[in-house]
């Protein structure tokens, strides 16, 4: 695991001892970045389900404005802490120890809003619908903003959830990416 491309290219990341975390494969992060590359220069970033912090990372790498991360695994969270440290991109990291309901309400209450949001839940535990719908209804996602759901193929996406709506879905074998916008 690796960061692609920007400032911190070719740079090896910290990944975990166990199977629990299933970071992005490169493949997968070199195409996800060749899609969405224009939303990177000075954007803001929120990673929820970090794992590793693998994808917050890469955005910074390329240019991106702040990236908050949010993993409820304290093991994921030293990882994601030392991958910041070792891509000195402290100044611009937030790192959150929570589940996702709780960090979204606490981003929400701060008036956050985000370019770009990053999903890859723990497959099988049917977390999407309710991580999509707590960014809609808690209005976490810029009008012009994107997000960007990883999950296994098998799982089918609805093409609404609230306001936001599936605008493209892409298949890497085993692994779907799924876009989600605000309808205008």
């Amino acid at each position: 695991m690796r960061v692609i491309s920007g400032k911190a290219r070719g740079l090896k990341l910290n990944a975990p001892k166990n199977d629990d975390v299933r970071p992005t494969t490169d493949r997968v992060k070199e195409s996800l970045f060749n899609m969405i590359n224009s939303y990177m220069i000075d954007s803001d970033i929120l990673d929820l389900f970090a794992g590793t912090g693998s994808l917050g990372i890469e955005c910074l790498s390329r240019n991106a404005n702040k990236c908050v991360f949010v993993d409820k695994s304290k093991e994921s969270i030293n990882i994601i802490k030392s991958n910041i440290k070792k891509a000195r991109v402290e100044n611009e990291s937030t790192v959150l120890n929570l589940d996702f309901k709780s960090a979204i309400n606490s981003l929400a209450l701060k008036n956050e809003k985000f370019d770009v949001i990053f999903m890859d839940p723990p497959y099988y535990k049917n977390m999407f619908n309710d991580a999509l719908l707590a960014v809609d209804e808690n209005k976490l996602l810029k009008e012009d903003g994107i997000i960007v759901v990883e999950h296994d193929t098998i799982d089918k996406f609805p093409n609404n959830v609230g306001r936001l709506y599936k605008s493209r879905e892409k298949k890497y074998g085993n692994t779907t990416i799924t876009f989600y916008k605000v309808e205008e």
